[in-house]
Formats: C-alpha cells, sequence, structure tokens
C-alpha cells in the first residue's frame, strides 16, 4: 500500500525558505518519479515540480522555477522540495505524489506572511 507522509511546512515571512520532505513507503520508490503539487486557499491543485527516478532530471512549474530546487534520496526512500525566496502567493497546502497521480497524503501547510 502506497503511503506518502508530508513535513517541513509552517509560517514563514517573504523572502524566507522552507524545506519539504515526502517519506514513502509500499512501493519501489527508486523506480518511479515524484511529483510536487499544492492547493493555494479556494484554489484547484498545481503541479509544482516534478523528479526522475534517478533524480538526474528535475522540472518545474514557471511560477517556481529558480526558487525551489527538487532532489530525491532513494537510499532513504525521500522526496524533498527546497523552497527559497518564498512569496505569499506559494501560500498552499504542499502533497507529493508518485509520478503525476493523485496525491494520496495528507499535505503540509506552508504560509508565507509577514
Amino acid at each position: 500500500q502506497v503511503q506518502l507522509v508530508e513535513s517541513g511546512g509552517g509560517l514563514v515571512q517573504p523572502g524566507g525558505s522552507l524545506r519539504l520532505s515526502c517519506a514513502a513507503s509500499g512501493f519501489t520508490f527508486s523506480s518511479y518519479r515524484m511529483s510536487w503539487v499544492r492547493q493555494a486557499p479556494g484554489k484547484g491543485l498545481e503541479w509544482v515540480s516534478e523528479i526522475t527516478a534517478s533524480g538526474n532530471g528535475a522540472y518545474y512549474a514557471d511560477s517556481v522555477k529558480g526558487r525551489f530546487t527538487i532532489s530525491r534520496d532513494n537510499a532513504k526512500n525521500t522526496a524533498y522540495l527546497q523552497m527559497n525566496s518564498l512569496k505569499p502567493e506559494d501560500t498552499a497546502v504542499y502533497y507529493c505524489s508518485v509520478g503525476r497521480s493523485t496525491p494520496q497524503g495528507q499535505g503540509t501547510q506552508v504560509t508565507v506572511s509577514s
């Protein structure tokens, strides 16, 4: 059974940084691409970033390119999202997912506010 547990969210001031983690279990983590998606209040899911199974390729939405970095540690079955230069419009619940599948975890809240 696939289980994804997101953590690392919180309240941060504009310009600040956070590092999100996604602990995965129940499948062969190293064989699958992983994504981060987010849902802002009152809006639908927005794809943020994706990383290849090996970690050699990473892709980003234009809204976060240059500010966010996705990575993974296949030995730890964990994916990460380093978020720098955060803006109020980055406020959302962040989820990780296997490939481009619908998120299954509870997500982690990121709030960017002064």
